[in-house]
């Protein structure tokens, strides 16, 4: 986590040029969590109006941060909303220190912004088991609360990194009834990813007006097949927290707005992809497209059983066309198959079916597709209509090298 990690080759080009979303700021700053001069700590100051939903890891080793916030979800949204984040520790298994860490930090945004403690959302990233030097955080606040900006989103992204290669972040913006409603995001991962929900924070912004309970059917809604379709490496995190504002500023309520239901839907799969794409050590994207399976459940465990499988991943980076792995994983995943009607194909290449290799089987051009940077494996269970696509990269020995010595 300390060391300078070289970009994932699956980067996008560059950061994109995010919406400022009216009744939203920013700012950043280096407190030194973990490690001098980096900058480790973003505040996000919401509008008083502002519905806040979200969505948390199902960890029963939560942290603190995650169980505070999912407390405070549901409240009035007549007052203002903060958003406070650190990365180089998690605050996660440090028993009452966590909670403490929470309470002091909530109790000085509060003081110092004057924002109600109950509307104070925090969360953490970083090392899990350290106690968090929470004064450090709340020797900046004077400094974040003085330096907001509706233009920083992009400073935002890079102060919650760990060991991520480059800041995330999507936008969608759309009509409704002539009026332009704005989503921006920004989200970081890129080891201990996998549903639910996959360490991950991810913080979407809109000036859409919307209620808190129904924003929040909503964001549960669209979680399953963007943040809890992707994985890295089978790890769930204790800290994965998703936060979705809506500040109502545009004057659109979008409560039922099929276009804005996509293109928030939209901004949170880009966000998911790019999370796959910094998978640490990842030089490939694959995803698994599931089809014919006795219903969606099962579609969802045989899609994670081939994304999360060392064998396939490995076989993925070596850019072996090894169909056999995918075999495999589907028989172990504990779902619903019938090997005599399976069919895998690695992109359009129909690799196997009905329990046997595809007599248009060509080694040739199935290995030549396995060196492509982005991949898709296919499988139709001929079972009934399931279907679930999920996303994962390959496991290289890079994911290794960065993990072995994290906490150094």
């Amino acid at each position: 986590m300390g060391k300078t990690l070289a970009v994932s080759p699956l980067a996008p080009a560059a950061f994109p040029d995010l919406p400022v979303i009216d009744g939203v700021t920013f700012a950043t700053a280096a407190a030194g969590v973990r490690y001098a001069r980096r900058t480790d700590v973003m505040l996000a100051l919401l509008a008083p109006g502002t519905a806040v939903a979200g969505a948390f890891t199902k960890s029963a080793t939560r942290a603190a941060p995650v169980l505070d916030a999912q407390a405070k979800l549901g409240g009035a949204s007549n007052s203002g909303a903060a958003i406070l984040v650190n990365s180089g520790n998690a605050n996660a298994f440090t028993g009452s220190a966590g909670q403490t860490s929470v309470a002091a930090l909530c109790a000085a945004v509060a003081g110092t912004t004057g924002i109600p403690d109950n509307r104070v959302f925090t969360s953490s990233t970083g090392v899990i088991g350290e106690v968090l030097p929470h004064s450090k955080i709340i020797a900046v606040l004077d400094d974040l609360t003085a330096a907001q900006s509706a233009t920083a989103i992009k400073d935002a992204a890079r102060a919650i990194m760990t060991t991520d290669t480059f800041p995330k972040g999507a936008s969608a913006d759309i009509s409704v009834n002539g009026t332009p409603v704005r989503i921006a995001g920004i989200a970081k991962g890129s080891g201990m990813i996998a549903p639910d929900m996959a360490t991950m924070l991810v913080y979407i912004f809109t000036d859409a007006q919307m209620d808190q309970a129904a924003l929040q059917a909503l964001v549960s809604g669209q979680v399953e097949r963007s943040f809890n379709a992707i994985t890295v490496d089978s790890d769930t995190s204790t800290s994965d927290s998703l936060l979705v504002a809506a500040t109502g500023k545009s004057g659109v309520d979008v409560t039922g707005n099929a276009d804005f239901a996509d293109a928030l839907a939209g901004v949170m799969l880009d966000l998911a992809h790019q999370v796959v794409r910094d998978g640490e050590g990842a030089s490939k994207f694959v995803e698994v497209q599931v089809t014919g399976a006795a219903n969606d459940r099962d579609a969802k465990t045989h899609a994670m059983a081939i994304a999360n499988s060392p064998l396939v991943k490995t076989a993925i980076a070596g850019e072996d066309a090894n169909w056999g792995r995918v075999v495999m994983a589907i028989g172990k995943s504990g779902a619903a198959a019938d090997r005599d009607l399976l069919s895998i194909w690695f992109g359009n290449l129909k690799v196997a079916e009905k329990g046997w290799v595809s007599p248009d089987y060509d080694e040739e051009r199935a290995s030549a597709y396995m060196k492509a940077q982005e991949l898709v494996i296919r499988v139709d269970l001929g079972l009934g209509t399931g279907q679930f696509t999920a996303w994962t990269c390959d496991l290289t020995h890079g994911y290794i090298d960065i993990n072995a010595d994290y906490r150094s």
